[in-house]
């Protein structure tokens, strides 16, 4: 495990536990849109983050959701969620967790997602592989679509934007064996990773939302690409996340469901 990692996992683990100790309790919720919300445990939790990584490294940039990170022209660059699946937790569902990713010239090296409901530690170095709690994991080896057991997400402005997803969201339904919701990208990445899902894809994420688990997807053998089978970028705004072998088939759906909504 490098330094990097180290320090990654344990400040994360640190953000979890904060997360499950003010579970249940009454939050402070702030709307930065209708119904986008973050809680004073949002930023207690990036505050922590931020306050170590600056610590443990100075000169490194850090981009975080709420917005508490600096610029320092850095060839080294900390994406943070600081607690993914902020609805989630505000309604004290126990689905969430911390997103960690280190990006290096542009390039993500690094990723660490902490769902601490359930204690998993999900990891991912460049070319080392993807963990959970330091065991190795990797994608599913489903290859039939109607066998697959899919999710996906909403963007906060779904219900303004004419990139809705929910005529993606309708045809996946019919084609696969079932299709989740759950309400945290992060985790949704990582759980293609380990193999729970087949395929993920969204619409509308930020980076800190994808950058930890698109390493660990790719790590673990899975492929990630938009809706056109392009390269990924965690600054686009369409993901698909797959077990590579579904890809192609779930590529041809997404690309069905725009040639009917267009």
């Amino acid at each position: 495990m490098t330094s990097y990692l180290k320090r990654a996992t344990t400040i994360a683990k640190k953000a979890g536990e904060l997360q499950i100790q003010k579970l249940g309790t009454a939050h402070k919720v702030e709307f930065k849109g209708e119904i986008n919300i973050v809680t004073e445990v949002d930023k207690a939790c990036e505050q922590l983050i931020v306050d170590y990584l600056h610590a443990e490294f100075p000169d490194h940039d850090i981009l975080s959701e709420e917005g508490s990170g600096s610029r320092q022209h850095s060839d080294y660059k900390w994406i943070i969620d600081p607690l993914d699946g902020t609805t989630n937790y505000a309604h004290a569902y126990p689905f969430f967790a911390v997103s960690i990713a280190l990006e290096h010239c542009g390039e993500i090296i690094l990723g660490v997602v902490y769902e601490p409901n359930r204690n998993e530690m999900f990891t991912a170095e460049k070319g080392k592989g993807s963990f959970l709690n330091d065991l190795p994991i990797s994608v599913s080896k489903t290859k039939i679509l109607i066998e697959s057991l899919l999710v996906t997400g909403f963007a906060y402005n779904f219900k303004k934007s004419t990139r809705a997803n929910l005529e993606h969201f309708k045809n996946m339904l019919f084609a696969a064996q079932a299709v989740r919701r759950d309400g945290a990208a992060a985790i949704d990445l990582c759980y293609v990773a380990c193999g729970r899902y087949d395929g993920f894809w969204e619409q509308n994420l930020f980076p800190w939302d994808v950058a930890a688990g698109m390493l660990i997807v790719k790590e673990a053998g899975g492929q990630i690409t938009d809706f056109v089978s392009k390269d990924f970028s965690i600054y686009g705004k369409e993901l698909l996340a797959s077990n590579r072998l579904l890809h192609p088939f779930l590529l041809e759906v997404l690309q069905n469901s725009a040639t009917i909504t267009s």
